[in-house]
This record gives structure tokens, C-alpha cells and sequence, in this order.
């Protein structure tokens, strides 16, 4: 029993443990779960600051004990990251910021993090909780409850073909140009996932299955979102002078950008029905979240480092990021657990509370990650071949979702 106990004890499986403990709680008690808050003027705001720092550190202390790492120095790194993330809250929020940038509080946590990293330093004192990937299988797994099957497949069969058949092809190409350039497997697997499925998201995912470098995932990581920033700023305006129907645009955007926040922020130039189809796509893309990370596992089971691994289904079972069982699940108990009203309530308040994690998340990857360690020579390949394939990816997507959805406006 204790050998069988013992395999749970990863970092996925307690990401897991923690993104569904969150879920139930949501489900069990909605209005009382905290939110990140926008404002820092009133009492509930503070109160909501202090039940999430103590909620993250039950979380983090607790995993750290049962993963047999060090706890020593926890809440005062979880302090300062925690405020960091609260400071990419609020000038997210400003008026200013808002209405001139569109840009939500990730880029700005990424944004600070960087600052930090690349200026002054991060002090060894700060380490103990930058933990960025077990915050964001946290977050993926709450991901799983805005995922509802039944409005994807109701308001977004084609959708899901597009996603098929988008991410088929620019993942094959990504690997391929990849390889062509003479980035290695590891690298070329984790950009391919990155450009073709959803991102982050897609990242992560591929180096769970894969179990890749650390640094690699923080380089791809931080490519995605800054080259999400002028895709969310220049699509729209692009689709406005080619003239696409708001449903061709929508599809077009939320295929091609790689974050959910920088999608809906570029739909909603367009107008409503751009937001909504932008929306249902990049959905539909996440979808397919655990089935890429399904095949990746089969696919490197052949094609890993030593090439002698046979891909049993203990093989199998023991790549495949466990973080993703808990993102299907997720989605499974909200889209057929609950009536759909339910489902939106309750959705309202985990899609907070993943915001919260990945805003946590990004400020650990912007500490973790200097300039002059990625964007150096050795990173010059990878760079062109995430650059390319996100162009063949634009183009594709473009030409996919003009022949799905141009006649839907008519």
C-alpha cells in the first residue's frame, strides 16, 4: 500500500490533488471563494489577499513536505511573489492601461518578473517558491472547468475540425523546420506544441511527456507570450483590411494566438461575434490539450533520447503529464455533471482562481528566466523556428477558417 501511495507523490499528481480540492470547493461554497481583487480600497479586497496567500501556502508548504523538498523560507518568498502578482493586477486594471493596452495582468507579471531578473537580481532568499510549472498545472487543471463540451460541439463543430486539422499540419511543420535548422528533439518538440495547440498550456504539457529541460520550457515559455503581444495588437487590424467577415477573423485569431487572454483581448476589437468565435476555436484547441499529450507520450516513447524505451503501457503511463487526467476530469464534471447555467456560475469563480495561479506562475517564470541566458547564439535556431512556423501557422489558419466559416455571415 505504501509503494502504491508513494507513486502519487509528484508533482503532478499533487497538482492534481490541489487543482480538484479547489474545483470541489468552488462547487460546494462559490461565494465564498476568494478572488484576486482589482482594487485594494476596501476591507473584502484585503481579507480576499489574505485567504489566497494562506490558501497558497497550505498548497505549497504542504507539497514541498510530501515531495521531501526543503520548506525553509516559503512565505516570505510567497510574499514578495504574491505582490508582484497583485502589482500586475492592478496596473492591468488602471483605466489607462486598460483601455489603451487591452494587455491582462500575465504580460504585466511576466513583465515585472523579467525586470527583476535581468536588472537587479533574484536573491537566493526569493528561490524557495518559484515553483512556475506547479502553479500552472494547477491552473490547467481549473482550465478544465471552462471547457464545456456540449456548447463546443454545439457552437463549435467546425471549430474543433479547424483545431484538427491546424494543429496536424503546423505541428508537423514546426518539428520539421525545426529539426531542419538543427535544433534538437527535445527543443523541437516542446516549440512544435507551443505554436500548433494552445501555447503555455501546450508547453507544459509536452515537457511533462516528454520530461524536458527546465530552461528550455522557460525560453519557450517567454517566446509565446511576447510574441503574442503584437499578433493580439496587429491581427485585428490586419483582418480589418482584408476585408473578413467578423467569423473568419474570430477563427483566424483564436487559432493563431497562442494565449486564452490575449485571444478573447483581440476578438473583442472586432466586435462580439469576433470575440465569440475567437473564443470557441482557441476551446476547441485546448480540447485537444490531452490528446496531443497522449500522442507526444506514444511518439517519444520511439523517438527519445536513446531510442531503446519500448512504449508499453507502463512506459506510456509513466510520460503522460497526470496533470492532464485532472484537466479532462475537470471538464468532464462541469460539461456533464451540472446543467450548463451551473456550470457558468461556478466556472466564474475556478477561471478566477486559474487566473490567480498563472498570474503567479508568470512571475516565477519572468524571475527564472535572463536575457542573456536565452537570447543568446545558442537560442538563434529556435527562435527562427518558432518564428517560422508561427507564420506558416497564420497563413494555414487563415486559409481554414476562411473556407469554414466565410459562408456563415451570409
Amino acid at each position: 500500500m505504501r509503494q502504491i501511495l508513494n507513486q502519487f507523490k509528484t508533482e503532478d499528481w499533487l497538482a492534481v490533488g490541489a487543482g480538484l480540492l479547489i474545483m470541489l470547493l468552488a462547487i460546494a461554497m462559490p461565494g465564498q471563494m476568494p478572488v484576486m481583487p482589482k482594487s485594494l480600497a476596501s476591507w473584502g479586497a484585503w481579507q480576499n489577499i489574505a485567504l489566497l496567500i494562506a490558501g497558497l501556502f497550505v498548497i505549497v508548504y504542504g507539497a514541498g513536505k510530501m515531495l521531501g523538498r526543503s520548506t525553509r523560507g516559503i512565505l516570505p518568498s510567497l510574499l514578495v511573489i504574491f505582490g508582484i502578482a497583485l502589482a500586475a493586477q492592478y496596473v492591468a486594471g488602471l483605466p489607462a492601461v486598460k483601455n489603451s493596452t487591452g494587455l491582462e495582468s500575465v504580460f504585466f507579471a511576466v513583465a515585472f518578473g523579467l525586470l527583476i531578473s535581468n536588472t537587479v537580481g533574484v536573491p537566493d532568499w526569493m528561490r524557495p517558491a518559484l515553483q512556475s510549472e506547479f502553479y500552472v498545472k494547477i491552473g490547467l487543471v481549473l482550465l478544465g472547468t471552462t471547457v464545456i463540451f456540449g456548447e463546443i460541439m454545439q457552437a463549435g463543430a467546425l471549430g474543433l475540425i479547424q483545431a484538427l486539422v491546424v494543429v496536424l499540419c503546423v505541428w508537423n511543420f514546426g518539428y520539421w523546420v525545426a529539426r531542419k535548422l538543427g535544433v534538437d528533439r527535445e527543443m523541437s518538440t516542446m516549440l512544435a506544441s507551443a505554436v500548433s495547440i494552445c501555447g503555455v498550456s501546450a508547453a507544459i504539457a509536452t515537457c511533462g511527456a516528454i520530461k524536458g529541460d527546465s530552461k528550455k520550457l522557460s525560453y519557450v515559455i517567454s517566446l509565446v507570450l511576447v510574441v503574442a503581444i503584437p499578433m493580439m495588437y496587429g491581427m485585428p487590424y490586419l483582418a480589418m483590411w482584408m476585408g473578413l467577415s467578423p467569423e473568419v477573423a474570430g477563427a483566424w485569431m483564436g487559432g493563431t494566438i497562442d494565449t486564452t487572454g490575449a485571444v478573447v483581448a483581440s476578438g473583442a476589437v472586432l466586435g462580439e461575434t469576433a470575440e465569440q468565435y475567437s473564443v470557441i476555436v482557441k476551446f476547441s484547441q485546448n480540447v485537444l490539450l490531452g490528446l496531443a499529450a497522449f500522442a507526444i507520450s506514444i511518439y517519444w516513447s520511439y523517438a527519445g533520447k536513446d531510442h531503446r524505451e519500448k512504449p508499453t503501457a507502463g512506459v506510456l503511463w509513466e510520460r503522460f503529464p497526470k496533470f492532464v487526467l485532472g484537466f479532462v476530469l475537470a471538464s468532464l464534471v462541469f460539461s456533464f455533471a451540472m446543467p450548463v447555467e451551473t456550470a457558468h456560475r461556478i466556472g466564474g469563480v475556478t477561471k478566477n482562481l486559474q487566473g490567480f495561479f498563472f498570474a503567479v506562475a508568470f512571475v516565477c517564470i519572468g524571475l527564472e528566466t535572463r536575457f542573456k541566458d536565452i537570447f543568446n547564439k545558442d537560442f538563434k535556431k529556435p527562435l527562427w523556428s518558432f518564428l517560422i512556423a508561427q507564420g506558416f501557422n497564420i497563413v494555414l489558419t487563415l486559409i481554414v477558417a476562411y473556407l469554414l466559416f466565410s459562408h456563415i455571415g451570409d
